[in-house]
C-alpha cells in the first residue's frame, strides 16, 4: 500500500515538474483565441495594421482557435477578422465589430476578442434562406448540442450521485476530478506522446486511483472520526481550492488542445453539422453509463450499493462490508469523472478551471434528476444540457446557464424529490 503511495507521489510531482515552467514572451504582441460555444474555430483570417494604415501581418486561427502577432513596438493597432473566412453556421455577435482598435503597450502581449456566435443567434446576422440553415436545422444542431453536452454532465454525474447516496457527501470537490482527469490525458498525450486514446485510458486509472486513495487516507478517516455531513462538505469546499490552485500552478492558466482530433472537418448528417469526434465519444460515452447503470442494477456490488444508499446500518446488519461498498464506489466514481473530464477536454480544451466552471451543471443534473439516484442523474443531466443549447434560440448565449438553474430552481419548488427521486417523509 504504501509504495503505491510513494509512486503515486512520484508521478504527481513528475507532472509538476514537466508542466510548471510556463512560456514567457518577449516584446510586444498582439493575440486571442476564437471560440463558438466553447469549442475553438479554425481557419480564420485576421489582419493586422498599424494606426496608419501600414500592414503588420496576416495570420490563421490555429485548430485550437488561437492566434498571435508581433508587432514591432507599441502603440495603436487596428485588428480585423475576415468574416468570410468564418466556419457555416458561425457568425460575428456584433458585425460592426469586425475591425478594433487596440492599444498594445510596452514589453506587453495585449489580449483581443472577437464574440462568435450561431449564426442567426442574438445580436447575429439573420441567416438567408440560400446560405444559413432554417430554423428547424438550428432547432436539430442545438438538440444534438444538447445531449453531447448532456452526456458528459451525466458521467460527471453519476460518480457524484453514488457518493452522496453512499455516505451522504455533497463533494464539492468533484469537479477537479473532471481536471485531473483532463490533464492527465493531456500529460500523457503531449508531454509523453502517447496516443490521445491509450492517454485517455492512462487518466481514467488515475481517476479511479485518485478515487480510491482520496476514500482510504482521507474521507474514510473522518467517517471514522464521526465527523458531521456539513464538516465534510466545507472541507470537500477547501479541497476543491487547494486543488485548482495545483492545478494552475501546474498547468497554468491558458487552455491547451490535445495533439489528437483536433482540426477535424465535419461532417453532415441530415441537418446535423459535427465533427467525427463527437460522435464517437457519445457513444462512449453512453455505452459507460449503460456499463455503469446495469453494473448497479446486476452485479452483488451493485445491489450491494444500492443498499448501502437505501440503509447503511440495515445493510451492515446483513453481512455487507459498507466500508468497501464505499471504497469501490470511490473508485468507479474517480474513473468516470475523469472520463468525463477527457471528453470535455475533447470538446472544449483542457484549462485549470474545467471542472469548476461545469460543477454547477453536475449538481443541477443531480439533484433534477433525483439526489442518491444514478438514473436520476442520467435523466436530470440529459434535460440540463437540452435546455442550456435549446435556450439560446430565445436568450442570448451568455445567459444559457442561468436559464437551466432557473428550471432547476422551478422543479425544486414543485417536486423537491426530483424528476425520478423518492418523496421522504421527515419526522
Amino acid at each position: 500500500m504504501r509504495r503505491a503511495v510513494i509512486a503515486f507521489t512520484a508521478f504527481l510531482g513528475g507532472l509538476v515538474f514537466l508542466l510548471a515552467s510556463p512560456a514567457w514572451a518577449d516584446g510586444e504582441a498582439l493575440k486571442g483565441t476564437l471560440q463558438n460555444q466553447g469549442q475553438p474555430v479554425n481557419g480564420v483570417k485576421i489582419s493586422v495594421v498599424t494606426e496608419d494604415g501600414q500592414p503588420v501581418k496576416e495570420v490563421t486561427t490555429g485548430a485550437d482557435g488561437k492566434w498571435e502577432v508581433p508587432v514591432p513596438k507599441a502603440g495603436k493597432y487596428k485588428v480585423t477578422l475576415d468574416q468570410k473566412t468564418l466556419p457555416k453556421g458561425v457568425a460575428l455577435k456584433f458585425a460592426n465589430r469586425a475591425t478594433l482598435d487596440v492599444q498594445v503597450y510596452e514589453e506587453s502581449q495585449r489580449n483581443v476578442l472577437f464574440a462568435l456566435v450561431p449564426a442567426g443567434a442574438s445580436g447575429a446576422p439573420a441567416p438567408s434562406s440560400s446560405s444559413e440553415s432554417s430554423f428547424w436545422d438550428r432547432v436539430a444542431q442545438l438538440t444534438f448540442e444538447g445531449f453531447n453536452l448532456g452526456l458528459i454532465i451525466a458521467l460527471a454525474a453519476m460518480g457524484l450521485s453514488l457518493v452522496f447516496g453512499t455516505t451522504g457527501l455533497t463533494n464539492f470537490a468533484h469537479g477537479e476530478l473532471l481536471t485531473l482527469g483532463a490533464m492527465s490525458a493531456y500529460f500523457f498525450n503531449v508531454v509523453v506522446g502517447i496516443p490521445l486514446i491509450w492517454a485517455a485510458v492512462a487518466a481514467v486509472v488515475v481517476g479511479g486511483a485518485f478515487g480510491w486513495l482520496q476514500d482510504a487516507f482521507f474521507w474514510n478517516k473522518l467517517r471514522r472520526r464521526g465527523s458531521s455531513l456539513i464538516a465534510m462538505m466545507i472541507i470537500s469546499i477547501g479541497l476543491a481550492l487547494l486543488m485548482r490552485y495545483i492545478f494552475l500552478f501546474v498547468f497554468g492558466g491558458e487552455s491547451s488542445a490535445y495533439l489528437d482530433y483536433n482540426a477535424q472537418p465535419g461532417i453532415q448528417v441530415g441537418p446535423i453539422s459535427a465533427a467525427p469526434k463527437n460522435f464517437i465519444a457519445m457513444g462512449i460515452e453512453l455505452v459507460v453509463l449503460v456499463i455503469v447503470g446495469l453494473a448497479l442494477l446486476r452485479t452483488r456490488v451493485g445491489k450491494a450499493a444500492r443498499a448501502v444508499a437505501d440503509n447503511p446500518a440495515l445493510a451492515a446488519s446483513s453481512g455487507i462490508n459498507v466500508e468497501q461498498v464505499i471504497r469501490i464506489i470511490w473508485t468507479v466514481g474517480g474513473a468516470v469523472a475523469a472520463l468525463a473530464g477527457v471528453m470535455l477536454g475533447l470538446a472544449q480544451n483542457v484549462n485549470y478551471q474545467m471542472g469548476f466552471q461545469i460543477l454547477l451543471l453536475v449538481f443541477a443534473g443531480v439533484t433534477l434528476g433525483g439526489l442518491g439516484t444514478a438514473f436520476g442523474a442520467l435523466v436530470g443531466s440529459i434535460v440540463v444540457g437540452l435546455f442550456i443549447q435549446l435556450s439560446t434560440l430565445v436568450v442570448p448565449t451568455e445567459l444559457k446557464t442561468v436559464g437551466a438553474l432557473m428550471v432547476l430552481i422551478l422543479v425544486m419548488l414543485f417536486r423537491p424529490q426530483g424528476i425520478l427521486g423518492r418523496r421522504e417523509r421527515i419526522g
